[in-house]
């Protein structure tokens, strides 16, 4: 679900706050579970660093920082608190506003998911909408008496053109969609050996008069550095780009 923003207002009307909604949640900065839940911001922040503390939930699994603009018109990141840190929060401050806003967030929540199952099923007939309107007009083309080799050869690229991409669509639609292999690669080279290999092609590009002087000239002064040591990266104990064309993507 993309990042779109609701209105919430209380029900005696008093407190309307802009809650944002991304990855199926909702996300409240301190300044508004305050407002929410009308305490200061000391009791707030001692119910969320308790609710850290006690283990009731993880903090990096529900907290993120988003830019925002503040009133001296600058953009700070500032951290946002999802649904779980807000019921947590109201239940501790026994406020009957949490209840009310729990209902509110999962009501709106249930709509974005609803109309996100329809976009994308709207993108899916419209991918067979269009594939079946290539089919027709290649069997159109078929039974032309002036069909030509070349012409053959066309329809059977707008064939696999448009079944391929289709099939595409559809296996991202379905979550099927699935990375696939790639070459696994050798050992890095060290800073000196890339640093040489680069010199070495320079040469060789402006031999053939398709490179200038400008080539591989470093931006900065750690920038080769940088991307080996990106390279070099593991996760969880396995490498973060475990095959050539994962580094490619980098």
């Amino acid at each position: 679900m993309t990042k779109q923003i609701e209105i919430y207002q209380t029900e005696d009307g008093q407190t309307q706050l802009s809650i944002m909604l991304e990855n199926d949640t909702i996300w409240v900065t301190q300044g508004q579970l305050c407002n929410l839940f009308d305490k200061n911001k000391r009791t707030i922040s001692e119910h969320i660093r308790n609710i850290f503390k006690e283990g009731e939930l993880f903090e990096d699994r529900v907290v993120r920082k988003f830019r925002t603009t503040a009133d001296d018109g600058k953009n700070y990141l500032v951290n946002h608190y999802n649904l779980d840190v807000a019921i947590s929060v109201g239940c501790r401050v026994k406020s009957q506003q949490g209840v009310r806003f729990r209902q509110w967030a999962t009501q709106r929540l249930k709509e974005h998911l609803i109309q996100g199952y329809t976009i994308n099923k709207q993108r899916f007939d419209q991918n067979a909408k269009e594939l079946e309107q290539a089919i027709k007009l290649i069997e159109k083309a078929a039974k032309s008496d002036e069909l030509t080799k070349d012409a053959g050869r066309g329809l059977v690229e707008i064939v696999s053109r448009y079944t391929q991409t289709f099939l595409w669509l559809q296996r991202y639609d379905e979550g099927l969609l699935e990375t696939p292999s790639g070459q696994t690669g050798g050992s890095l080279p060290s800073i000196i050996e890339a640093k040489s290999a680069l010199q070495d092609l320079k040469k060789q590009l402006m031999e053939r008069g398709e490179a200038t002087s400008l080539f591989a000239n470093p931006n900065d002064k750690d920038g080769l550095e940088s991307i080996l040591g990106n390279l070099e990266q593991s996760v969880f104990g396995e490498p973060a780009y475990p095959t050539i064309e994962s580094c490619i993507l980098l």
